[in-house]
C-alpha cells in the first residue's frame, strides 16, 4: 500500500497549521507549529512573504485536507470523484466519506493518537468490524457498525490501558464507545461543524471543479 514515509512534521510546517500527523508529540510544546517554525526549504523566507493567488489558496486547502487523513493524492481524488457523483452538497460528501474510513474511526474512538497508528492496528489485523476481521484502512463503515479491538490484541501495552482506565481517551460525540470492552459504535455521521477541521472543504471542491 502505497503511503507518505517522509517527516510528518515538516507536512505541518509546510501547510503552517497542526494536522496532528505525530501522535503524542502534537500536543505537547515539542510541536514544531507550535514553536512557530518556519516552512521547510531555502525559499521559506520567500514564500511566506508572497500573496497566493486564487489557485495557490485552493491548493494549499486541498493539500491541507489531504495531508490530515492521510493520503495520497490518487486515493484523495477518488474521493473527490465520489462525492461529486452523490446526491447532496459534494464538500460534505466528501468529508463524510473521508470520516467513514476504518482508520479514521479507531482513531476518533481514542484507540490511538494518531491516523498512522490507527492505520497499522488496522493493517495488522488487530480489527473487527461487527465480529468480522477487517485489515483495510480504508474500509467505509456505516451508522450502527461496531468496532473493536480483537481479544488476542487487547494484551497490547496502550490498548491494555485504555481498557483498564488507566488512560482517559477523548472520543468523537457522534461515536459510543465502551472502554472495558475496546469496542465503540457508530452513532451518526458528523456534521462540518463537529468536525472542527482547519480546512475549508469549498475551496478544496473549486480547486478539482476549475
Amino acid at each position: 500500500m502505497a503511503r507518505y514515509t517522509g517527516p510528518a512534521c515538516k507536512l505541518c510546517r509546510r501547510e503552517g497549521v497542526k494536522l496532528f500527523l505525530k501522535g503524542e508529540r502534537c500536543y505537547t510544546s515539542k510541536c514544531p507549529v507550535e514553536k512557530g517554525a518556519s516552512v521547510p526549504g531555502k525559499n521559506a523566507k520567500s514564500f511566506r512573504a508572497r500573496k497566493l493567488s486564487t489557485y495557490g489558496v485552493r491548493l494549499r486547502e486541498k493539500q491541507k485536507l489531504r495531508k490530515y487523513y492521510g493520503l495520497l493524492e490518487k486515493q484523495f481524488k477518488n474521493y473527490f470523484k465520489i462525492a461529486e457523483n452523490k446526491v447532496g452538497v459534494t464538500g460534505e460528501n466528501l468529508l463524510e466519506l473521508l470520516e467513514r474510513r476504518l482508520d479514521n474511526i479507531i482513531y476518533r474512538l481514542g484507540f490511538v493518537k494518531s491516523r498512522a497508528q490507527a492505520r497499522q492496528l488496522v493493517l495488522h489485523s488487530h480489527i473487527l468490524v461487527n465480529g468480522k476481521k477487517v485489515n483495510i484502512p480504508s474500509y467505509q463503515v456505516n451508522i450502527d457498525d461496531t468496532i473493536e479491538i480483537r481479544e488476542k490484541s487487547q494484551k497490547i501495552e496502550e490498548l491494555k490501558e485504555i481498557k483498564e482506565g488507566t488512560i482517559e481517551v477523548n472520543v468523537a460525540s457522534w461515536l459510543e464507545f465502551t472502554p472495558e470492552q475496546l469496542k465503540g459504535k457508530i452513532i451518526k455521521f458528523p456534521s462540518k461543524d463537529e468536525l472542527n477541521l482547519p480546512v475549508e472543504e469549498n475551496l478544496v471542491i473549486e480547486y478539482y471543479s476549475r
